[in-house]
């Protein structure tokens, strides 16, 4: 039995715990610094998992509870990620994480090796399923001249001023609207501003939503020999330009300013005044929709190869979209590494399995049996 410790009992933390749980070959220990959430979480739980209280934002917490475990599961905001990355791989043990980090955890790649340590990170939605549809897309493709993503986690029922409502870490979607967005232009690597450069997305079943630079392309900008790629996060109009307002404004800043006698983050401050309204009430249904495009050749023919995703709320387990669509890629990739399917020593992004039949039969067999469905669409451009 393989002893598994996922780092994080919030919205995603908790559905890799369970979805983890319900196989009897692993031991599920779920760790948070919050016990009245992770208690809550384990006991609310169909199958056996072990509540533990533990500060998993520092690295050497970390690094005290892989003595006991053989497998690590990273599910902390972005900021913890780098930190918890390296503790698990100075361990010795093998990490699979969905952290939207700001650095680039392949810098780690050697240390890895070195440690013997197998490493699969943005492994979510997006970063994740994205990044492995954009590298299938550019092997099945001769050539692949361009790759789009388009996605949003988003409410089925937006309600204004924001229309919008938080479906993972209020850090890390406050960090969407400020993190320099990286794009491919003419085979190099180019930055813009977030939320920049908007354009309208007719998604069938959802309608017009409102698509901007994010930096969501991460691994791929560097690792794919495509001359054009961008990423899009998609919200539902009006909700960029309110969030554009109050970044120029100064709201989304992280550094102090001084409010009387008191030194104030505005970053922290907006977080905690907008997510009383961000959050998703118990039965509020919300939806991720997603969209990788890849244009070029395929047996001769000029193409346009696309993955398309639509999935909602499921009220029978209470498992919002995102948790659903970013949790279970996470847990079916655990499970390969735990039974050696994927066990080379390094750090890996979901791209360099794009090649490889036996991860994505995995894959989206097992997302298939959870109710997350990818439709595969190939048209042929004139």
């Amino acid at each position: 039995m393989t002893r598994v410790l996922v780092l994080g009992g919030g919205m995603v933390g908790s559905v890799i715990a369970r979805d983890l749980a319900a196989d009897a070959e692993f031991e599920v220990s779920l760790a948070d610094i919050d016990g009245q959430r992770v208690q809550g979480v384990c006991e609310a739980a169909p199958d056996p998992i072990t509540p533990v209280v533990a500060d998993c934002s520092r690295p050497d917490c970390v690094s005290e509870l892989c003595a006991d475990h053989e497998l690590i599961v990273g599910a902390m905001p972005g900021r913890f990620g780098y930190g918890a990355l390296r503790a698990v791989i100075e361990s010795g043990r093998d990490y699979c994480d969905i952290s939207f980090m700001p650095e680039d955890a392949w810098d780690l790649d050697s240390l890895a090796k070195e440690h013997g340590s197998t490493c699969v990170v943005d492994i979510g939605v997006a970063p994740g399923m994205s990044n492995l549809l954009a590298g299938r897309a550019a092997f099945r493709l001769d050539p692949c001249r361009a790759i789009d993503i388009f996605v949003g986690g988003i409410p089925a029922d937006p309600k204004p001023p924001f229309e919008y409502k938080a479906g993972f870490s209020p850090a890390d979607v406050l960090e969407e609207y400020v993190r320099p967005a990286r794009l491919v232009e003419d085979g190099r690597v180019v930055i813009r501003e977030a939320l920049s450069e908007p354009e309208s997305i007719e998604f069938p079943g959802v309608g017009v939503l409102e698509a901007f630079n994010t930096d969501g392309l991460r691994s791929l900008a560097e690792r794919l020999d495509v001359p054009l790629m961008r990423e899009k996060t998609m919200r539902y109009p009006g909700h960029r330009e309110v969030m554009l307002q109050m970044r120029e404004a100064g709201f989304l800043s992280e550094e102090p300013v001084r409010v009387g006698d008191v030194e104030v983050v505005p970053r922290d401050l907006a977080a905690a005044l907008l997510f009383p309204h961000w959050t998703y009430e118990e039965g509020e249904a919300d939806l991720t929709a997603m969209r990788v495009e890849g244009i070029g050749q395929l047996d001769g023919r000029d193409v346009r190869l696309r993955w398309d995703l639509l999935d909602y709320y499921d009220p029978e387990s209470g498992f919002s979209s995102m948790a659903r669509t970013t949790a279970f890629p996470c847990a079916i990739m655990a499970r390969l590494i735990a039974r050696g399917v994927v066990g080379e020593p390094g750090v890996h992004p979901p791209e360099e399995f794009a090649a490889r039949d036996d991860v994505l039969d995995a894959l989206f067999t097992g997302l298939q049996a959870r109710g997350v469905r990818y439709t595969e669409h190939i048209d042929e451009i004139s």
